[in-house]
C-alpha cells in the first residue's frame, strides 16, 4: 500500500514541474535558512552551559545611582572589596578575585632568564590574560595538563593554555620551567598547562598569571587600594555554597555597600549579584569574552527563521489548494471506487511529505555551502559544525511539522470533494471555499516580508548615520601604535616623536593613556570648587599637550594644558560642566579640581563634547591632563597621501627605536567599527533575511499568477477580442494582489515600528524612524510584487486569443 502511495505520489510531483519546483525551491530556501539561525541562536545560548557549577557561580557587579537619575554599570569592583567581603561571607568557600589584562606583550627567554629581549621571541596577546588566584580553578572547569593551581601563589609564575605554549615554545611539554618577560618588566616562569577553553565560554583565557604580580606592580597594571577606584577589569567571582541562598548574600551586602561607599562622591552605590546565566546576555555588565549577546536579537532572529519557513508553507498551502481543482476527476474516480477520506489524506500528506524530503535535502547541500561564511555574518567560529544531535533534531522536528503544516489543509480540502461535483468537473475555488483563507496567507507572508524590509531600512540607515556621525573629533588617518611606560623607555619617547615630526606626511603625534574614543573607562571620585566630592565620577584620559591638536578636538573655553610629565593642569568637557551646574563653560576656567584624594588643581579649559565610547553611550564627564607614565599608546595625525608607504616608515621607526617590543598597530577608526560589529552583522542578516522573505514570497505570487492565468485563459481571450490592452489584462492579475500586500503593509507598520524602535532605543544617539521609511517599505513591496506578477500576466496578455478560446 504504501509503495503505491509512494508511486503515485511521485507521479503527481513529476506531473506537476513547476508547481513541485516552485515549493521545493521556497522550501529549501526556509529550511537553510532556519537551519543557519538555529546554529548561530544555539550556539551563543550554549556560551558556558558545560561549566559544571554553571548555576552556582556569581559575579558580583557595581551599579552607581547619581544624584541627576543618571546610572553607571561596572563589571567591577574595588580591588580592597575581595579582602572584606571575605571576611563578610565566611560561608563562601570559594572567592576569587581576578583583574583582566589586554594588549599585553610576552617575550619569550625559554630557558635563560637572562636571554636579550632585543632578539628573542615577542607576542601581543589581545584580551586573553588574567591576573588571578588558584582559588579560580576550583570554581570554573579547567583540565590541568600539567602542574596545579597552587603554583599561582607565587607572584613569579605563569600558567599558559596548551596553543599557547605550543606557539611559545614549539610543544607544551617543553614549556614547564621556561621564561616569559611581560611587557619587558615582569619575569614570570611557567609553572603549568592547561587544556584550551572551548570557543563558546565568556573565559577565553589563555594566560593566567598570579594576583600576587598584579598586587606588586600596581603602577604597570592599575592594583588601587583605594575604594573609590573603580576598574572593570577588576572583577569578583564566587560560588553559591548548597545551602546558601543568593538572597542572603544580597541582604549582606547591602551593609556592606553601606560602610564602604560613604567617601566615594557617589549618591548611591550598589553591589549587585550576577549569575552566570547573564554572563553572555547582559550588555549593560559585559563579559571577558570577545562579545556579548542581546537575547532580544536572538529572539528576534529565532522569530525571523520561524517566519520564513511559514512563508515557504504559506506557499506550499496556496498552490496546492489552488492546485487542487484540476485534481477534482482524479479525487472523483478514486472516491467512486471505494478510496476512503482517511486514504485520500495519506496520499496528499505523502506526496507533501516527498516535497518537504526533498526540501530538507537541498536545504543541507546550500547550509553546507554557506557554512564556511557564517562566520562573517554573526560571531560564530569559523569551524563550526552543521551536523550536531541539536541540528539533527531540529531538521527532524521541522521536516514533522512543515509537512503536517503544509500538508494538512490541502489534504483536507481534496479528500472532501464530492464525487458526483468532481466527476462534471463543477468544483471551483469558490465551493471550496478556500479564496478567503489564502488571501489571509497571502497578507501573511507579505507582512513578514515587509516588517523585514522595514527592519533592514531602519537598521542600513542607523549604521549609516553611526558611520557618518559627528563624533567631536577627527578620526581619519589617525594611527595608533602601543607605547611603554617604563622608566627605560620615558628617555626614548621625545627622540622618538621628533624624528616623527621630520616625516612630511606626519601632521602631529601625541602620547596618551587611549585613543579618544575607545572602550576605556577610568572613573573616580572627584571634587570641584575647593568644595565636597561631587554626587557622581569622573571620568579620565592622560595625553600629552599635542592630544588636543591629533584628534582635532575644539577648546570651547580657555586654554588646553601646558606640556608636562605629571598632572598639573585639567582640561575638562561641556558634560561636566552642564553636570556641575555652569550655565557657561567659561565659568569653569580657574576653579581648582581634585580627583580621589590627590592635591587641588587648576582647570584651564573646556573642550568640546566628542564621543569617549561608542554611540550607544551618553557622553560622560571628562578630565584630561598630562602623566606620562600612563601613556600606552602614541597617535600619529597622518596625511592621506602616500598612507601605506608612511606607515611602513612609521614601523621602521618604532621597531629601531623599540627593538626589545612586538609592532602592531591600527587606524582609529578601525576602533570605532569594532564598537559596532554585532550591529553590522545585525544589519547585514536584515539584509539577507529580507532577501531570502522576499525570493520566497515571489515564488509563491509567480505560482498563484501562473495558476490563474490557466484558469483565466478563456476569459483573457475574450476580453482581448473585445478590445482590452494589455494594461487592462495586467491590471486584472494585479488589481487583488495590490490590495491585499496594502492590506499586509497596514499590518507591518506597527509590528516593524515596534521591533526596531526597541532595537534603536540600545543607541543613545539614533534616527527617527520618520514616514520616509515606511513608504520606502511600501514602494519596495509593491514594485517588487508588480515585477513578479506583470512578468506573468503580460505573457498571458500576449497569448494568442484564438488559441485561448478554444481551450477547454
Amino acid at each position: 500500500m504504501f509503495k503505491n502511495y509512494f508511486k503515485i505520489a511521485w507521479r503527481n510531483l513529476a506531473r506537476h514541474k513547476a508547481h513541485t519546483t516552485i515549493n521545493v525551491a521556497g522550501l529549501a530556501t526556509g529550511i537553510a535558512a532556519s537551519l543557519l539561525i538555529f546554529i548561530v541562536v544555539s550556539y551563543e545560548l550554549s556560551y558556558d552551559t558545560f561549566q559544571t557549577n554553571y548555576n552556582s557561580i556569581y559575579r558580583i557587579v557595581t551599579s552607581s545611582k547619581h544624584a541627576d537619575g543618571s546610572v553607571d554599570y561596572n563589571p567591577g569592583v574595588p580591588c580592597p572589596a575581595y579582602d572584606a567581603l571575605k571576611a563578610i561571607f565566611p560561608q563562601i568557600k570559594k572567592m576569587v578575585a581576578l583583574n583582566a589584562s589586554s594588549r599585553n606583550q610576552f617575550t619569550v627567554l625559554g630557558n635563560n632568564p637572562n636571554s636579550d629581549v632585543a632578539i628573542s621571541k615577542k607576542f601581543i596577546e589581545e584580551g586573553n590574560m588574567i591576573f588571578t588566584q588558584p582559588a579560580y580553578f576550583d570554581i570554573f572547569n579547567t583540565k590541568w595538563l600539567t602542574g596545579n593551581k597552587k603554583s599561582l601563589a607565587d607572584p613569579g609564575n605563569v600558567v599558559i593554555d596548551r596553543s599557547t605554549a605550543i606557539k611559545y615554545f614549539g610543544d607544551w611539554k617543553n614549556a614547564v620551567g621556561q621564561f616569559l618577560k611581560l611587557d619587558n618588566t615582569v619575569l614570570l616562569q611557567v609553572s603549568g598547562i592547561v587544556e584550551d577553553m572551548p570557543a563558546n565560554t565568556d573565559f577565553p583565557i589563555k594566560i593566567f598569571a598570579s594576583y600576587e604580580a598584579f598586587k606588586k606592580y600596581p603602577d604597570n597594571f592599575g592594583y588601587s587600594a583605594e575604594w573609590g577606584s573603580l576598574s572593570s577589569n577588576h572583577q569578583l567571582y564566587f560560588m553559591l555554597p548548597p545551602h546558601v541562598t543568593a538572597e542572603s548574600i544580597r541582604s549582606g551586602i547591602k551593609g556592606f555597600v553601606k560602610k564602604h561607599s560613604r567617601n566615594t562622591g557617589r549618591d548611591e552605590r550598589m553591589l549587585v549579584l550576577q549569575p552566570m546565566k547573564d554572563f553572555h546576555f547582559n550588555m549593560q555588565y559585559g563579559a571577558l569574552g570577545d562579545h556579548s549577546s542581546s537575547k532580544t536579537i536572538l529572539l528576534t532572529l529565532a522569530l525571523i527563521g520561524v517566519l520564513i519557513i511559514i512563508m515557504a508553507s504559506i506557499n506550499f498551502i496556496n498552490l496546492s489548494s489552488a492546485q487542487a481543482i484540476g485534481r477534482g476527476t482524479e479525487v472523483g474516480i478514486r472516491k467512486v471506487l471505494g478510496s476512503s477520506r482517511g486514504q485520500l489524506i495519506r496520499q496528499v500528506m505523502g506526496e507533501t511529505f516527498l516535497v518537504v524530503f526533498f526540501s530538507l535535502m537541498l536545504a543541507l547541500g546550500i547550509a553546507r555551502l554557506v557554512m564556511p561564511w557564517l562566520s562573517n555574518v554573526a560571531s560564530v567560529p569559523p569551524g563550526i559544525s552543521l551536523f550536531t544531535p541539536a541540528s539533527s533534531l531540529f531538521l527532524t522536528t521541522v521536516l514533522i511539522l512543515v509537512t503536517l503544516l503544509s500538508g494538512a489543509y490541502p489534504a483536507l480540502i481534496i479528500s472532501g470533494f464530492k464525487p458526483a461535483l468532481a466527476l462534471k468537473s463543477k468544483i471551483s475555488v469558490a465551493s471550496m471555499g478556500g479564496i478567503s483563507l489564502r488571501r489571509v496567507l497571502v497578507v501573511t507572508q507579505f507582512a513578514i516580508s515587509q516588517v523585514l524590509i522595514i527592519g533592514t531600512i531602519v537598521a542600513v540607515s542607523q549604521m549609516k548615520f553611526v558611520r557618518n556621525a559627528d563624533l567631536g573629533f577627527n578620526k581619519d588617518a589617525v594611527l595608533v601604535l602601543p607605547s611603554n611606560s617604563s622608566s627605560e623607555n620615558l628617555a626614548r619617547r621625545n627622540p622618538l616623536k621628533e624624528q616623527l615630526l621630520q616625516n612630511p606626511n606626519v601632521i602631529s603625534v601625541s602620547f596618551a593613556s587611549d585613543e579618544a574614543s575607545s572602550e576605556n573607562n577610568w572613573a573616580s571620585n572627584f571634587a570641584f570648587d575647593n568644595k565636597e566630592d561631587a554626587p557622581f565620577p569622573v571620568f579620565s584620559k592622560y595625553a600629552d599637550e599635542d592630544y588636543v591638536q591629533t584628534f582635532g578636538l575644539q577648546i570651547i573655553a580657555g586654554r588646553s594644558y601646558s606640556a608636562s610629565d605629571t598632572v598639573k593642569e585639567y582640561l575638562i568637557n561641556e558634560t561636566l560642566a552642564k553636570r556641575l551646574g555652569l550655565q557657561d563653560p567659561k565659568q569653569a576656567v580657574g576653579k581648582n579640581l581634585r580627583m580621589g584624594g590627590g592635591q587641588w588643581l587648576p582647570v584651564v579649559g573646556v573642550v568640546k563634547d566628542f564621543k569617549v565610547n561608542s554611540l550607544r553611550e551618553e557622553v560622560k564627564p571628562l578630565t584630561i591632563a598630562a602623566r606620562k607614565d600612563f601613556y600606552f599608546t602614541i597617535a600619529v595625525k597622518l596625511r592621506t597621501q602616500n598612507l601605506a608607504q608612511t606607515t611602513a616608515q612609521i614601523q621602521k621607526l618604532w621597531e629601531k627605536t623599540y627593538p626589545e617590543y612586538a609592532y602592531t598597530s591600527h587606524f582609529s577608526d578601525e576602533t570605532i567599527e569594532r564598537f559596532y560589529r554585532q550591529e553590522t552583522q545585525l544589519s547585514l542578516l536584515y539584509k539577507i533575511f529580507a532577501g531570502i522573505a522576499i525570493f520566497i514570497s515571489c515564488l509563491g505570487l509567480y505560482g498563484l499568477v501562473s495558476y490563474m492565468a490557466v484558469q483565466k485563459t478563456k476569459e483573457v481571450g475574450i476580453r482581448k477580442v473585445l478590445g482590452a490592452s494589455i494594461s487592462n489584462i495586467v491590471l486584472l492579475f494585479s488589481r487583488e494582489f495590490t490590495l491585499l500586500i496594502a492590506i499586509a503593509f497596514l499590518v507591518a507598520v506597527p509590528v516593524g515600528w515596534y521591533i526596531m524602535n526597541g532595537w534603536l532605543q540600545n543607541f543613545v544617539y539614533r534616527i527617527d524612524m520618520g514616514l520616509g521609511v515606511f513608504v520606502l517599505a511600501i514602494v519596495a513591496s509593491l514594485t517588487i510584487a508588480w515585477i513578479t506578477v506583470g512578468y506573468r500576466a503580460v505573457r498571458a496578455a500576449l497569448a494568442n486569443p484564438v488559441k485561448s478560446l478554444r481551450t477547454e
